[in-house]
């Protein structure tokens, strides 16, 4: 029957590792695979005949065999040739009979040429085979065999130089007997004769002990030999991997242990975690911190810091006793605990009962600790830590030296907050994020003269997210930077297709200084202003009061921004007054306008006090020529008062609210 392949017979693996002799023979008669087992029945090498036809048909067989071919390649069946004569390498005749089966690769013909041997050919041809693997088994492996108890019948010189047993002492001795006796191993070695027990083999690292009880490890597999009644007995091959595994635990070592107190690092405790997590282990996660440990450095020499956390691990240990205790940073530890708060609370009360001593003197140590519980409170290792280190950097802002945890709300807020991190990583990625924009209106000429571009985000599984929400979540997260040049790309687009439809309209977009510490922050932005074709001029980017007193500091900061600012970008100064205030920094920044916060806004027709103060910040900005823009104007008494003082433009719900694109061009 012809068989259809999609492989090339030259290279592939069965071809060549079948022990059987074949060789497969291209439509023309030449050899294109010759396998091992063919190279052992006649002595030629798949070199010497690939590509060639036969040279061992004796010629009696030449012309008999090629007035056939054409109708082996035609055969739908297999067509088998007995009694055929053919030469070994060396001249030996060997009578054999053929099966030829036709096949197809890629529309090509091929016929598969399986030799069958006569007995005594095939009996010499098997011995040989088997010699050969058992001399390649016992140079190259720890070899033993045992009976259906589990007795050791035979052992071959490598078993008994790596078990250091004589060869008639270990005959006799269990299976269990070659491992620790420990209750650990025994039920390991248990549980490998179980499954050599129902007939499979086993296949492992396993942990062993020779004569004189020195442990070592080795690569094993264990192997059923079985006769009609089921496994009758079993062979142990093994490879020595001592070496190995002793590199291993030492790089373990390395990656897993704190190399100053002997704990666990945070590598391995999240390992610990999650295993406890799988295991539905009810454990309290206690973060803590050492106070003011810094401090304590710059006072205390290097050897009293090293003797101080050593000492402090030592409390620790004797305190938490069959607790879990890793170190994840210099001055910070993490306990794993099945008891209460209470208990974890005391703590306190043992440190002070058992001070810190250095060099005759007490070593003011205090710590404040953070708590959260799985699964009451969090259900994973990553929020199980924020959540407890949440709580300990809150008892540090109320002055530390305490322990405690936070309330049900705060959880909720971490697994909400949690939940909008993942969710923004999913937006990103699939561009899920919009912009809207809010129309700004120059109140000398009546008319719309540039808008403020806001992110909004409407998920399909979480709803709305605002933007005073996703925003410090970003910047916390470092998403931040994604946003921002996802909202510099569509806002410059936008300003570029207004302006191509005859809107000249300047976009406003709100970056952090985080933004601007990258020192190719101005290179990226004059980038996508090039490659939107968006004028400079059309771009302003509002920045608040305190990235200005942030970049009042650094250098690079403002050259960035005076770089932009030449190009025609121009910068706004948002909530004028509500931050940290500093003419200083007006001076030195690039700034063309500065915005009044809404708060001033809203209870100015009713507040003579905040009156006098916006028409006195207008006057202000009048005096340094910079532009002045009012947020939060909702009423028309608002938007009155602002055009007495002299207010360039207002924004707020009385001129529009945010809204897309296209309807910002039907204002026009």
């Amino acid at each position: 029957m012809r068989e259809t392949q999609h492989v090339n017979p030259t290279v592939h693996p069965l071809t060549r590792q079948t022990p059987c002799p074949m060789m497969i023979l291209n439509s023309k008669g030449n050899i294109v695979s010759w396998n091992r087992g063919a190279e052992i029945a006649f002595g030629y090498t798949e070199i010497e005949l690939e590509g060639n036809p036969p040279p061992f048909i004796v010629k009696d067989y030449t012309n008999t065999f090629k007035d056939r071919w054409l109708n082996i390649l035609q055969s739908e069946v297999p067509i088998q040739l007995n009694n055929i004569l053919l030469q070994k390498k060396k001249g030996d005749p060997i009578q054999i009979s053929l099966i030829l089966n036709t096949l197809s690769i890629n529309d090509e013909s091929f016929v598969h040429c399986q030799f069958l041997l006569v007995e005594e050919e095939a009996v010499d041809f098997v011995l040989n085979e088997i010699s050969n693997i058992h001399e390649y088994l016992d140079s190259t492996f720890m070899l033993a065999a045992l009976d259906q108890e589990g007795l050791i019948t035979y052992a071959n010189p490598l078993f008994l130089k790596q078990s250091k047993w004589t060869p008639k002492r270990i005959l006799g001795k269990s299976f269990w007997q070659l491992f620790p006796s420990d209750s650990k191993t025994t039920e390991f070695a248990n549980n490998i004769w179980k499954t050599l027990e129902t007939g499979n083999q086993w296949h492992g690292e396993a942990e062993k002990i020779t004569k004189d009880g020195q442990h070592y490890w080795v690569d094993l597999t264990a192997i059923p030999l079985k006769n009609a009644k089921g496994p009758s007995h079993y062979i142990l091959l093994e490879n020595n991997i001592s070496d190995k595994k002793q590199l291993q635990e030492r790089l373990e070592k390395f990656a897993y242990i704190d190399q100053e107190t002997g704990l666990m690092n945070r590598n391995r405790l999240e390992q610990v975690v999650e295993s406890m997590i799988e295991e539905r282990n009810h454990f309290s996660l206690v973060y803590f911190s050492i106070d003011k440990f810094y401090s304590l450095k710059e006072i205390y020499n290097d050897q009293a810091d090293r003797i101080a956390l050593q000492e402090f691990t030592q409390r620790l240990k004797k305190y938490f006793q069959d607790s879990v205790i890793a170190r994840v940073s210099m001055d910070e530890f993490v306990v794993l605990t099945p008891l209460g708060e209470w208990f974890i609370q005391g703590f306190l009360s043992y440190l002070e009962q058992h001070p810190i001593y250095i060099n005759h003197g007490a070593f003011p140590i205090s710590i404040s600790g953070g708590i959260s519980k799985y699964p009451n409170d969090q259900i994973s290792f990553s929020h199980l830590m924020k959540a407890s280190y949440t709580a300990l950097k809150k008892i540090q802002a109320e002055g530390g030296a305490q322990i405690g945890s936070l309330s049900t709300a705060d959880h909720k807020a971490l697994y909400t907050k949690s939940i909008i991190e993942k969710r923004l990583l999913v937006a990103l990625n699939q561009q899920d994020l919009k912009v809207s924009y809010q129309p700004q209106l120059d109140l000398n000429t009546g008319e719309i003269i540039a808008v403020e571009a806001f992110v909004r985000w409407d998920d399909k599984e979480i709803g709305t997210v605002a933007p005073d929400v996703l925003i410090p979540i970003a910047e916390e997260t470092g998403l931040i930077n994604n946003i921002g040049t996802f909202m510099l790309e569509q806002v410059c687009m936008q300003a570029a297709q207004w302006k191509e439809s005859g809107l000249n309209i300047k976009a406003s977009i709100n970056l952090s200084v985080r933004e601007f510490r990258d020192k190719n922050m101005a290179k990226q932005i004059s980038s996508i202003l090039e490659r939107t074709n968006c004028p400079a001029e059309l771009l302003q980017i509002e920045i608040t009061e305190k990235f200005a007193l942030e970049a009042e500091a650094e250098k690079s900061i403002i050259k960035q921004m005076k770089q932009l600012h030449n190009d025609g970008v121009r910068f706004v100064l948002d909530d004028f007054g509500t931050g940290y205030a500093s003419f200083r920094y007006m001076q030195m920044l690039p700034l063309s306008q500065f915005k009044i916060d809404q708060t001033f806004i809203s209870s100015m027709p009713y507040q003579p006090k905040t009156q006098k103060l916006v028409n006195g910040m207008i006057q202000f900005g009048k005096s340094i020529h910079m532009g002045v823009l009012a947020e939060g104007v909702e009423t028309e008494e608002q938007k009155e008062l602002l055009a007495e003082y002299g207010c360039d433009a207002i924004q707020g719900y009385l001129v529009g609210y945010p809204m897309d694109a296209n309807d910002i061009e039907k204002l026009f």
